[in-house]
């Protein structure tokens, strides 16, 4: 009985059901489906009985549940401890970060702390929060800056940092090129890039819930999972596109950001995270240093 398995026989019992408990886990649902059968077979009893309508646990399959919940935390806390230990002794921070905050917040924060921690090794991560927050719980992050989750993980604790507006991205030759401001009826007919909701549900929702606000229906005609791709389908003349503020300080060439109208909804958070019940100097010290300069990040927000 491997930990893989066990994570994946959980996933797929919390969801009841292979599809989305596949999507948590980022994998196929016949592989999936392929380390539970392992399961089922080295302990030698059905866990789940699987029709093409419903996943229900059988008897043994929720007694293991239970069980099993417990010895991937155990895992989990082991892995905060070790991880903790050696980086102590290597004098190395492990930062995570999602794309829009690594072009803007962490230069200045980096260069902040390298002035005052040159003997700490910063190794950056950039990711999805999805796939950030994961690398907290195991581990393998000692921080990461995120968009905080509706249902954020018992296990994690948050620090919320601000908000970061969003602004439009238009081809340069786009007719709206020209304008210093555009509202959201300026876009009721422009064909939208989106990202993908199970990826970056933030962003994703943000377009939507600007369009419905003012009454109308956002023209999808494009999804588009990373940021860059999604920049550079705008210069492509492929469609507009709703992004955060601090995709305007990636590189690309033929896109012009243009400010949008303020509206309650036009901001997205930003969030400090890190594994709850952990002590870390050196994470602490970025921290306090973070919150003290969270004024002049937010002038840029």
């Amino acid at each position: 009985m491997e930990l893989h398995q066990l994570r994946c026989f959980v996933a797929a019992a919390e969801e009841l059901h292979f599809g989305r408990a596949a999507q948590r886990l980022e994998m196929l649902p016949s592989a999936l489906g392929r380390y539970i059968r392992l399961l089922e077979d080295d302990l030698g009893t059905r866990l789940m009985t699987r029709t093409t309508r419903s996943v229900t646990l059988t008897d043994d399959g929720a007694v293991l549940l239970k069980d099993a919940r417990h010895l991937l935390a155990q895992a989990d806390s082991l892995a905060v401890k070790f991880h903790a230990r050696g980086r102590k002794q290597a004098a190395t921070i492990r930062l995570g970060a999602i794309d829009s905050a690594a072009a803007g917040l962490l230069p200045m924060l980096l260069h902040d702390f390298r002035a005052r921690r040159p003997d700490v090794t910063v190794k950056l991560t950039e990711d999805k929060t999805i796939r950030l927050l994961p690398r907290l719980i195991s581990g393998r992050l000692d921080m990461a800056v995120v968009r905080p989750p509706a249902n954020p993980d018992k296990r994690l604790e948050f620090l919320f940092l601000l908000h970061e507006t969003a602004v439009v991205a238009v081809s340069d030759r786009h007719p709206l090129a020209s304008r210093k401001r555009v509202d959201i009826t300026d876009l009721a007919e422009q064909p939208l890039i989106v990202p993908e909701r199970r990826s970056r549900p933030h962003s994703h929702d943000l377009t939507m819930k600007l369009f419905a606000q003012a009454g109308l229906q956002a023209r999808v005609v494009q999804l588009a999972d990373e940021k860059q791709t999604i920049v550079n389908l705008v210069a492509a003349e492929l469609g507009v596109a709703i992004v955060p503020r601090w995709t305007s300080r990636m590189a690309a060439r033929g896109v012009r950001y243009i400010p949008l109208e303020a509206s309650d909804m036009n901001r997205l958070p930003l969030a400090a995270a890190w594994a709850r019940g952990t002590r870390d100097p050196v994470r602490d010290e970025m921290l306090e240093m973070l919150k003290a300069s969270l004024a002049r990040y937010a002038k840029d927000a």
